[in-house]
């Protein structure tokens, strides 16, 4: 099994704690999407990172198929519930982490560009969306322990992911002061080894 992936993205992320919090081995394959030499579309039509190529060769795309392709491979540490609501309140926790995290992104990207090709316009829309988001993740998790349920799942990975890189690129929004509950999260889970070997540098 290949994972093809660049070393600091989150969703790429989500998939090697996964890997290692079910102890499935993989190749990893780095391939940045904005690279010139880049060969990611030879794995996903889209562009974009992370695609896993299974044993059967078979390749799935992206983070959130791929999570639950996963799934299907070891019931050991289920970071997915079996029951059916439960597993979609999971993943609507997930989508919520990921669609901010997308957010982010954005804003990050934009802001590459030269000052004078930027949108305001849409540095504003995707700075309104990952502030709501934010806010909406730490009213989700409240008192809480984990988003869902009394252990893990890959709704608490998206979250630390998301976070940890949002700190990594740049935190305007300060978010540990502002919401303590995910600051909490993140400390609690952020000692495991599938955590602090992945963590972008």
């Amino acid at each position: 099994m290949k994972l093809v992936a660049s070393p600091t993205s989150p969703f790429a992320r989500k998939i090697r704690i996964q890997l290692a919090e079910k102890n499935i081995s993989f190749e990893w394959h780095q391939s940045i999407p904005w690279e010139a030499d880049t060969d990611v579309g030879d794995y996903n039509p889209l562009g974009k990172v992370p695609a896993l190529v299974a044993d059967d060769g078979a390749i799935w795309f992206d983070s959130p198929v791929i999570v639950e392709f996963i799934e299907t491979l070891s019931s050991s540490c289920r970071l997915v519930p079996e029951a059916p609501l439960a597993a979609a309140k999971v993943r609507q926790y997930e989508a919520l982490c990921d669609g901010t995290c997308e957010a982010a992104i954005a804003v990050f990207l934009e802001r590459k560009r030269e000052s004078e090709q930027q949108n305001a316009n849409w540095i504003s829309r995707q700075e309104g969306k990952l502030a709501s988001g934010l806010k909406a993740m730490s009213e989700q998790l409240g008192d809480q322990e984990w988003f869902y349920g009394e252990s893990m799942t890959i709704a608490d990975i998206s979250a630390v992911c998301f976070l940890d890189w949002y700190s990594f690129r740049f935190n305007e929004l300060d978010w540990q002061t502002r919401y303590p509950n995910l600051l909490k999260l993140c400390q609690r889970i952020s000692a495991r080894e599938s955590f602090t070997t992945t963590k972008p540098e």
